[in-house]
């Protein structure tokens, strides 16, 4: 097997070998054991989350304590844990590449995979100066403090290596919080972004002063070498995969299964094809791997499989996390260290001139957020199963091992649990007034619910009527709202319109029209390449609801307009018919658009109003919303005079859609309620599925009109009138 920096590694080393071996037989060990140690560590870890939640305390310091009181119960009593004790010194002599390639993966593809990727474009200069620079500016001050203070005699190579190994981050317990604090998008994507990018950097930087504590060649033309062919050929090989996979899975139809195992089967082998065959990062090509997918597959799973496939990913990251740590603290004491603030004020300058820009309170949670996690983990597992030979001593890995648990307990404890703090002391964490008084408008109308609920099921013919003031009593979110008869929606009159009130509401205006196209992809309505095109044009919008008013069509006018490369389609050479296609299918794609941005527009409008009523900040972003849809009905209006059939056509593909995803759910309906058994339902839905691909594959087709009728009226040109008569009067002149 390939190792981890391209050289090989025995299984076991020596002393390891003959020591196991003897326990072995002298315990009757078997390698079944080692199940017994997974179990036990996910049924602890479970418990621990468990217990733990709604607690500052991060569960995984609970997973790190529990993993040094069992090391030290089996190592310390000499084997009084049984079979316990065989599978933790199973899973303590595994290989290190083992680890690495089944831990790896499930962690950093769940986390690239969940990236906001029009977020990620945006911070992607100031998450490069952090992942590029600020790595190595990390991993050079680490190693200096560990070679000048520590009274271990290493060389500069591996006190490098250790330093390389605790520049990744996980801000995971961080990322949550801020959140849940409400705090902006841009602070979490910024934090959860660099520590992704970070970890893929930190591990080339490991490997590199790995393998040059083993022994390889380390000079200049090597090193580049080493670090063109892992970038790049990373980046190559997951873009790859990523190709391959999205390809297949627009194959796939409503098989959720099939759809998760292709996401799983292609983060272990686009691994196992970098780091065992290639010889480049696999780390690198999962994380390139995931982004992929969250750019170009994020509509291709839809409703259920989209939330089936999220949830599966947190489970394998949390399995991971949960053995790693638990793994890791069978051989932990303590040890502290730390190096990432001077990076950052190296940088800080820099990283206030791209992207969303950075100000000195976000600068400070930035930094205070390099949590050290499950990656410097595995790496430093991977160290001491790889020392006992002349080139890494054991106690050197055993050393390494307990300075990263050390430090990964600390930033845990110490960081993780006093960011809230920080958030506070900083005044990150106050809710604006449009969110207070839409927190009151929430509770008033959950008051307004629960009247109705009760009204609902009060009284009933069996059992009688019930006791509204005992219902209180057990719903505590309801005990302080008995009684208001204001409704909250009053405060957003006269002298409401704060610049930052209007922000917030159409930020929430745009998420609600971003919903609305989900829920149409969900129904069939939209297209996924449709669906891409309305998404991206919120997320621009969404940069800019702070300087000015909503401005979503914008980025679809280039989709619905013809560009102007489209007049050189009247060139004799090209042929009619695919003329013809190509004006047909542009017209469909713009009407398909149009009418989904109206519909999503009127959904968002009809949502803000039931929520803010007359209030004067409604009426400003409803305003804007009715100005923007303006040109879209004017676009439907041009293709209903001049080509009504191709309105036509795209209202009975999205009827057919419908009727056939009403069909299916009439049918789980009747199996929910007991009228049909398990065989009936199959026959059913495969008959409707049968329907359903054969309307995405051959859907109703326009008849395609006269060629000279498209060329002499056009009515997606930008000025409405023909750019084919343009362009033809302009070559006859």
């Amino acid at each position: 097997m390939t190792s981890i920096i391209g050289g090989t590694l025995p299984y076991k080393s020596p002393e390891k070998a003959i020591t196991s071996s003897s326990y072995s037989a002298e315990n009757d060990s078997s390698p079944v054991d080692a199940v017994i140690f997974a179990g036990t560590s996910l049924v602890l870890g479970t418990a621990c989350r468990h217990l733990f939640n709604g607690t500052r305390v991060p569960y995984t310091v609970v997973l790190l304590v529990i993993g040094i009181v069992l090391g030290s119960l089996e190592y310390g009593t000499n084997h009084n844990l049984g079979k316990l004790g065989h599978g933790i010194r199973i899973w303590n002599d595994i290989n290190p590449d083992l680890l690495l390639a089944v831990f790896l993966p499930a962690l950093l593809f769940d986390s690239s995979f969940s990236m906001d990727v029009h977020q990620i474009k945006r911070c992607m200069v100031q998450m490069v100066l952090l992942a590029g620079p600020g790595v190595l500016i990390s991993t050079f001050c680490i190693g200096a403090l560990i070679k000048l203070t520590f009274p271990y005699n290493w060389d500069w190579k591996t006190s490098l290596l250790l330093g390389g190994l605790l520049g990744a981050t996980d801000p995971v317990a961080v990322v949550a919080l801020l959140k849940e604090l409400g705090a902006s998008k841009k602070m979490t994507t910024l934090i959860d972004g660099e520590s992704l990018m970070n970890d893929g950097v930190s591990v080339v930087v490991f490997q590199l002063f790995f393998k040059m504590v083993m022994g390889h060649n380390s000079d200049w033309g090597s090193i580049i070498k080493f670090l063109v062919q892992n970038s790049f050929g990373a980046v190559g090989i997951g873009l790859a995969f990523g190709f391959a996979s999205v390809f297949w899975l627009k194959f796939i139809f409503n098989d959720t299964m099939v759809q998760i195992t292709v996401t799983l089967s292609a983060s272990y082998f686009a691994y196992y094809t970098a780091q065992e065959w290639a010889g480049v990062s696999g780390i690198l090509t999962v994380m390139i791997l995931g982004m992929f997918f969250a750019a170009f597959a994020r509509t291709a799973f839809k409703g259920d499989s989209h939330q089936s496939l999220h949830h599966f990913w947190e489970m394998a990251a949390y399995i991971a996390n949960t053995l790693v740590f638990i793994l890791s603290g069978v051989i932990i004491a303590e040890g502290i260290l730390s190096g990432r603030a001077i990076s950052y004020k190296v940088l800080y300058p820099l990283l206030c001139r791209f992207g969303y820009g950075l100000d000195w309170k976000e600068s400070i949670i930035l930094t205070w957020s390099g949590l050290r996690g499950a990656v410097s983990l595995s790496l430093a597992l991977s160290v001491k199963q790889s020392s006992g030979n002349s080139y890494l001593s054991s106690d050197t890995g055993t050393r390494f091992l307990f300075l990263t648990g050390g430090i990964v307990f600390l930033t845990l404890v110490v960081n993780g649990s006093t960011t809230q703090l920080l958030l506070h002391l900083l005044r990150m964490d106050t809710l604006t007034a449009t969110k207070k008084r839409i927190l009151e408008y929430t509770k008033f109308e959950m008051m307004k619910t629960a009247l109705k609920a009760f009204a609902n099921l009060g009284d009933d013919e069996e059992l009688g009527s019930a006791d509204w003031p005992t219902v209180i009593r057990h719903i505590s979110s309801l005990k302080d709202l008995e009684g208001r008869q204001v409704n909250p929606q009053n405060g957003y009159e006269a002298g409401s319109l704060d610049p930052k009130n209007i922000m917030d509401i159409r930020i929430r205006f745009l998420n609600g029209v971003q919903a609305a196209y989900w829920e149409m992809l969900d129904d069939g309505r939209i297209t996924q390449c449709t669906a891409n095109v309305l998404m991206q044009s919120v997320d621009e919008a969404l940069d800019l609801v702070s300087t000015s008013s909503l401005s979503d069509w914008r980025g679809l006018e280039p989709h619905v307009h013809f560009p102007n490369y489209y007049k050189f389609l009247q060139s004799k050479m090209i042929p009619r018919k695919l003329v013809t296609h190509l004006i047909v299918e542009r017209l469909e794609s713009a009407c398909c658009i149009s009418s989904a941005f109206l519909c999503a527009h009127r959904i968002a409008r009809q949502q803000l109003h039931e929520f803010l009523g007359n209030s004067n900040i409604a009426s400003t972003v409803i305003n804007e919303s009715e100005g923007e849809g303006e040109e879209a009905k004017q676009v439907l209006e041009d293709v209903r005079n001049s080509f009504p059939q191709v309105l036509s056509v795209l209202k009975t593909r999205q009827v057919t859609h419908y009727v056939l995803n009403h069909l299916n759910g009439y049918i789980k309906n009747l199996e929910k309620v007991g009228l049909l058994e398990g065989k009936e339902v199959s026959h059913l839905q495969d008959v409707v599925q049968a329907d359903l691909k054969k309307l995405l594959r051959n859907p109703p087709l326009l008849k395609l009109p006269n060629i000279d009728d498209l060329i002499t009226s056009n009515p997606l040109s930008k000025d409405r009138s023909s750019f084919m008569s343009l362009a033809i009067g302009e070559t006859d002149a």
